[in-house]
């Protein structure tokens, strides 16, 4: 598998306009599984086609289970400088419901374990939500977290994705299904929370201390070009979006073809990947859909540069919006959510969507 991604990556190194790299994602997956001497190939490759920029954001996703003071020494010596830690929660009951592999120990040991390694830029994902976390257990959950001092937290209202082990379970009764009002009064505990720790909540589902934003997941709600490698890795380039093929056996086999490199990416879709033209509307729909999440927000002025009738559209759809207080605007014209309108913000951008978006009229 690493091989087969290093020759796509070396495939594919043309995707971006830019060589100059400010983050590397490892995740989607368990690349802490791979050997230190996989791990050091495929930044070898790395460091041949593009230039990694200095102090560059490079994160590792793991699981508390996979992260053994032994891997941690191993990945202390690679150029991973960021961990993101898949905790959920502090709870064995949460842990259960949700199918974990991991105990409650071994969520905070491999915490202060990554601690100790030297791993100080450390985020961990907390579930909200869940039928078995109590409003009790959450604000116990996020004490044990704040309490780390951590620079950044991902905190997710718990979802039940079709055709998981958890949506059969549910169906069939042998699981509690999600209370969303239960779900909303946690969110709301959990922004109080974390700003009066000193955490800023820059989007939805992510808090972070001053200057520790996230830098290779706010290049995606900002818009920034970015290239996947590996089976289902989906890539963007400001115009198009394309995700590789899901099926492992099936991107290997694409990847060993001995005549790969006579012939160019393009003429791979629909065998490696699939591709998707986005039109004006789709861009415009992605753009309220990303940066509504964010402190960030939306700019009149960007979506206007997209096309007029655009923000004629958002203008007077916000209206409702700004009347009831779920967005907030700016002297600048910039629109963002109040803490009220973060409860609601995929109903929000739902109704500032352009309804036919996929139609080219646009371009």
């Amino acid at each position: 598998m690493v091989a087969a991604m290093i020759r796509e990556l070396q495939w594919r190194a043309g995707y971006l306009d830019s060589r100059q790299l400010d983050s590397v994602y490892l995740g989607g997956g368990t690349p802490s599984l791979m050997s230190p001497k996989e791990m050091a190939q495929l930044f070898a490759a790395i460091d041949r086609l593009f230039d990694l920029s200095p102090g560059a954001e490079v994160t590792l996703e793991a699981n508390p289970d996979d992260l053994t003071p032994e891997t941690l020494q191993a990945l202390s010596d690679t150029p991973v400088n960021r961990l993101s830690i898949g905790i959920q929660s502090f709870s064995e009951e949460d842990l259960q419901y949700m199918h974990r592999a991991h105990n409650a120990q071994q969520a905070r040991q491999c915490i202060e374990d990554a601690l100790t390694a030297g791993f100080e830029d450390l985020t961990i994902d907390l579930i909200y939500g869940s039928p078995t976390t109590s409003d009790a257990q959450w604000a116990h959950n996020l004490d044990i977290a704040l309490g780390y001092r951590l620079p950044h937290l991902s905190c997710y209202a718990l979802t039940i994705e079709p055709r998981t082990a958890l949506e059969y379970r549910v169906r069939q009764g042998k699981a509690a299904a999600v209370d969303e009002e239960q779900a909303g009064r946690q969110l709301q505990y959990l922004m109080h929370t974390a700003a009066a720790a000193g955490y800023e909540h820059y989007e939805i589902s992510n808090f972070a201390q001053p200057g520790k934003h996230a830098r290779h997941n706010s290049s995606y709600w900002l818009g920034a070009h970015y290239l996947g490698i590996g089976p289902s890795a989906h890539s963007y380039n400001g115009y198009s979006r394309q995700w590789n093929v899901a099926n492992n056996a099936r991107y290997l086999q694409l990847l060993e073809a001995p005549n790969l490199f006579e012939s160019t990416p393009d003429s791979s879709e629909g065998s490696l990947f699939e591709k998707e033209i986005l039109s004006a509307a789709d861009r415009y729909n992605e753009y309220v859909l990303t940066r509504l999440r964010t402190h960030w927000g939306c700019r009149l002025a960007d979506i206007a540069a997209l096309h007029p009738s655009f923000a004629h559209h958002f203008s007077t759809l916000i209206q409702p919006w700004l009347a009831n207080g779920s967005v907030l605007m700016a002297a600048d014209q910039t629109f963002t959510l109040s803490q009220a309108g973060k409860l609601i913000a995929d109903a929000i951008a739902a109704d500032l969507f352009w309804a036919d978006a996929g139609r080219q009229e646009q371009e």
